[in-house]
């Protein structure tokens, strides 16, 4: 075991905190495992709510395609008996002709425009709730399936695939419901207008039908590999904006823009190959579509000619079947819509089909009130074991006993399960063997608000949320008063950094805590913790990002407020032993050592051998 240096480790150093992917792991792919009908329920469930809203929607959809479809059928009265009464003097049958089509064209433009309010709020209501859906999904998933999914793939859930929805809900299912009452409609007209000319056109529907079939097996393919590619160029962007500073310190803008630029060309590869299906499908379709039209008007005319057909029906049969394959194409464009938003789909129903590993209890316990009026309550790891889903065991079957009040501080080399052993105990993960004990209530048995009370996690990380000073340390505390929050802040030694900002508490840290330094952010990460009082206060190299006065004045706030409290101190840098009533040393996920800071020093163990090799760096 290597000793611990002074220096601060970064998150990518920090092994031990992420899982080991295993060969096939699920989480490498851009597509979570679906089990089957999950898309469908999930559909379902987001219209369940609106059948009211749907059934007028459609309504609306059936008259107006019925004040669309009598056009034809007045245009063949105009013909076959409103010009035959002209000739006669009578000027009724055009006139009621005219009135008529008047009418049904002001019909069909009023149900119109009824139908697209209706729907767009229907659309809207339905994307809302899936946005909604995954955020709130996101955020009750474990831990460990952020660490495996990317925040990239989450963003291309809830926005391209979210849009891809949006596209279909917008445009594409109008075209597919005028599809096919176009072609109920149509179909009814034309066997009742005439027989021979009606099966035609029905027997010309068999190769479109094909054609549709043909297209959407292929394109299916090809907009599954166009949404993974996408994604995969979202990935890229997000985490290289992320990881700028390491980006411009290491000089791998050359390497990511080649990166970038494979992921774009796979991108336009894509876009190719759907536009390419669409072009195969539009030129077949209007082929069939133009043949059709052209033997029913050859062998109509030979019909009219030889008197066995009405003029005006034929005309009606031909406007009718070029208003039946005018929308042809844009089904395409609906298979198109489809394609993309039953990829995108999918991949949403495969996230939201996600448990937590780390699921609320059915029927939840409450923590007893803590003993002995201290603030601390006693930790028990009982026969725990544990190891990643997809790794190997991490920390092999242990005992270990906190008592309520005493500081333990966990030092060992990276990698050796310090901060594993701290997750388990904020139950970012459960033990895969034995329990975790507080106060004598298994942790799996406390809801996540109790919980979090109960426990709370400083990392190294020290995340700020954009918004002020004030807030990000109301964040341990919502309900806190000003005085309360800037009672922590002085605790913790953090008021007078805070005072000589430009708004004070009320100054935007901005995105990330940006505007202030990594010490600073450290700050406010422990005053938030105070604040909420936690019984069990984990520390994970909180103290990393701070400088050698800092952690000084540091350690002697958390001398005074850590008193009384559980505390575990997840340890590099020897110093911040020094508040420890008690230290172990960890190796290969075991304890090897256990004992008083001083007594593990004056003796001849691992500890002793890290305490002096950091005494010689300080000379």
């Amino acid at each position: 075991m290597s000793a611990p240096t002074t220096s601060s480790p970064t998150t990518e150093d920090r092994s031990e905190d992420l899982p080991v992917r295993a060969a096939g792991d699920p989480f490498d792919k851009d597509v979570l495992p679906t089990p089957p009908g999950a898309t469908g329920i999930l559909l379902r469930s987001l219209l369940a709510p609106m059948r009211a809203r749907v059934a007028l929607t459609t309504l609306l959809l059936l008259l107006q395609q019925a004040a669309v479809q009598a056009g034809p059928l007045l245009v063949a009265y105009a013909i076959d008996r409103a010009v035959p009464a002209l000739r006669a003097g009578d000027h009724g049958p055009l006139i009621a002709v005219a009135v008529g089509y008047l009418g049904c064209a002001l019909a069909a433009g009023a149900l119109q425009y009824a139908f697209l309010i209706a729907a767009a709020r229907v659309n809207q209501d339905v994307l809302l709730d899936l946005r909604g859906r995954i955020f709130r999904h996101a955020q009750a998933l474990s831990v460990d399936f952020h660490e495996r999914y990317t925040s990239g793939r989450l963003i291309s859930r809830s926005t391209t695939d979210v849009e891809s929805l949006r596209e279909l809900l917008d445009e594409g299912l109008q075209e597919l419901v005028t599809v096919v009452l176009s072609f109920l409609y149509i179909s009814a007209m034309l066997l009742w207008l005439d027989l021979g000319l009606g099966a035609v056109a029905v027997a010309s529907f068999v190769p479109l039908y094909l054609l549709v079939r043909i297209y959407q097996r292929r394109a299916g393919r090809v907009f599954t590999a166009r949404s993974t590619a996408i994604a995969a160029v979202i990935v890229k962007f997000v985490e290289t904006m992320n990881g700028i500073r390491p980006v411009r310190a290491f000089r791998r803008e050359a390497v990511n823009d080649a990166d970038f630029r494979v992921l774009n060309r796979r991108h336009e590869r894509t876009n190719g190959d759907a536009l390419l299906e669409m072009a195969r499908y539009v030129t077949g379709s209007r082929i069939v579509a133009n043949t059709a039209v052209a033997l029913i008007v050859l062998w109509g005319a030979y019909r009219v000619a030889g008197g066995t057909l009405a003029l005006g029906v034929l005309a009606a049969a031909v406007l009718y079947l070029r208003r039946l394959y005018d929308p042809i194409d844009r089904l395409g464009m609906f298979l198109n819509s489809y394609q993309s938003a039953a990829a995108s789909l999918e991949k949403i129903a495969g996230l939201l089909a996600q448990t937590p590993s780390v699921p609320e209890p059915s029927v939840p316990k409450e923590l007893p009130a803590r003993r002995g009026g201290l603030p601390g309550r006693e930790v028990v790891f009982d026969e725990v074991s544990f190891g990643y889903r997809t790794g190997g065991e991490v920390l092999p079957r242990f005992d270990l006993t906190l008592p309520a009040g005493q500081t333990v501080a966990v030092v060992g080399s990276t990698g050796a399960g310090k901060s594993t052993l701290a997750k388990l105990l904020a139950r970012f993960y459960d033990p895969s063997g034995g329990r975790v004990l507080l106060d004598g209530v298994d942790l799996r048995e406390l809801s996540v608000p109790e919980l979090r009370r109960g426990v709370v996690m400083v990392t190294q990380e020290a995340f700020l949320f954009s918004g002020t000073v004030a807030e990000n340390i109301a964040i341990g505390r919502p309900d806190a008063t000003r005085e309360e929050i800037e009672r922590a802040a002085k605790a913790i030694g953090a008021h007078e950094f805070i005072s000589a900002l430009p708004d004070g508490y009320d100054t935007d840290v901005r995105k990330r805590g940006g505007r202030i330094s990594a010490g600073q952010r450290q700050l406010v990460a422990f005053a938030r913790a105070l604040l909420a009082d936690p019984a069990v206060l984990i520390l994970d190299e909180a103290t990393s990002s701070l400088d050698i006065p800092g952690e000084r004045a540091v350690q002697a706030a958390m001398a005074t407020v850590l008193k009384g409290r559980t505390a575990v101190v997840i340890a590099h840098r020897l110093s911040t032993v020094e508040i420890a009533d008690r230290v172990l040393v960890m190796e290969h996920g075991r304890i090897v050592e256990d004992g008083a800071p001083a007594d593990l020093v004056a003796g001849t163990g691992r500890f002793a051998d890290l305490h002096r090799a950091w005494r010689d760096s300080l000379a």
